[in-house]
């Protein structure tokens, strides 16, 4: 998997470097600092993800990324911050908007949640910073608010880009319970189960609508 890296202060883009160039089955093949040279180095078919800081001296990641998807519809993005600023996926232009992460520079983020991330994002899935996640409640009256607690819990996990095998190991019931789950989920927020649409990159994204600072 081809990893281009656009990230302007050197030594994190040089520990992303490390970090994803010795995981096997990845590899870095651009490292830059700014648009400018994103735009020129990271050309349709060269690379399958690109790890973008929203913050970058001649532009921000985000309308960078929205550029570079739309040059190459099948690249997967994974936006990077040092601020709490998740809820801007909202704003992505609906051609675009479906299969971006999220992960804070300053939450705590582990190499190896940093691998799944780039890992999901090629595949068009959605990972969603656990930390941040953390920090909100559902909004009184929104369809997330109508879920159950462990409803809840489950789209919270979700959103992490956890597996329903994954998610049945982490609170410790059956991969079918897990399931059950999910079903009761869509069916409280409304995602039809479309081919054609991933309902776990939507559920994800109601998550982030419809939540808010947890009091």
């Amino acid at each position: 998997m081809r990893v281009a890296v656009v990230e302007d202060q050197p030594l994190f883009r040089s520990m992303l470097e490390h970090t994803l160039g010795s995981t096997p089955g990845l590899r870095v093949v651009a490292s830059v600092g700014t648009v400018t040279d994103a735009t020129q180095r990271i050309t349709p078919g060269a690379v399958d993800v690109a790890v973008l800081d929203i913050d970058l001296p001649d532009g921000n990641g985000i309308a960078l990324g929205v550029t570079l998807r739309r040059r190459n519809p099948q690249l997967g993005i994974l936006l990077l911050s040092a601020h709490d600023a998740m809820d801007l996926l909202l704003d992505l232009p609906g051609d675009v908007a479906a299969g971006w992460s999220y992960l804070s520079k300053t939450s705590g983020t582990s190499e190896e949640l940093l691998v799944m991330a780039v890992r999901a994002a090629a595949v068009g899935e959605t990972v969603l910073d656990p930390a941040l996640l953390a920090r909100v409640a559902p909004r009184a009256g929104s369809d997330v608010a109508r879920l159950t607690d462990r409803q809840y819990e489950v789209l919270r996990l979700i959103a992490q880009g956890l597996s329903n095998a994954g998610i049945g190991e982490r609170l410790g019931i059956t991969e079918k319970s897990v399931q059950n789950h999910v079903n009761a989920i869509y069916a409280t927020l409304g995602i039809d189960v479309d081919p054609q649409r991933n309902p776990r990159v939507s559920a994800a994204l109601r998550l982030l609508e419809e939540t808010g600072p947890a009091l």
